[in-house]
């Protein structure tokens, strides 16, 4: 099983549709509020380079991690094997 966490803030819709992929999909996650978190939005920041949200991480076996950026369907479907 993936480890998946997904940055956001309460206000953006992209991380809402997101969140109802994972919901649709029986996709557990960790969800980082980054408007109320600024240790979380630093970390987001250092390791994705992005400022917007949503960012997912999607973690592997090996310790890997891929970000993804934005509500990205393809992108989440691939990474995730769904």
């Amino acid at each position: 099983m993936k480890k998946v966490a997904i940055y956001t803030t309460p206000t953006c819709h992209y991380c809402q549709m997101t969140k109802a992929f994972f919901k649709e999909n029986n996709v557990a996650y960790e969800e980082y509020n980054v408007a109320s978190d600024a240790t979380r939005r630093a970390e987001m920041i250092e390791k994705s380079g992005q400022m917007g949200v949503p960012v997912i991480a999607i973690g592997s076996e090996d310790g890997a991690e891929q970000y993804i950026v934005g509500f990205d369907k393809r992108g989440l479907t691939n990474a995730l094997g769904l």
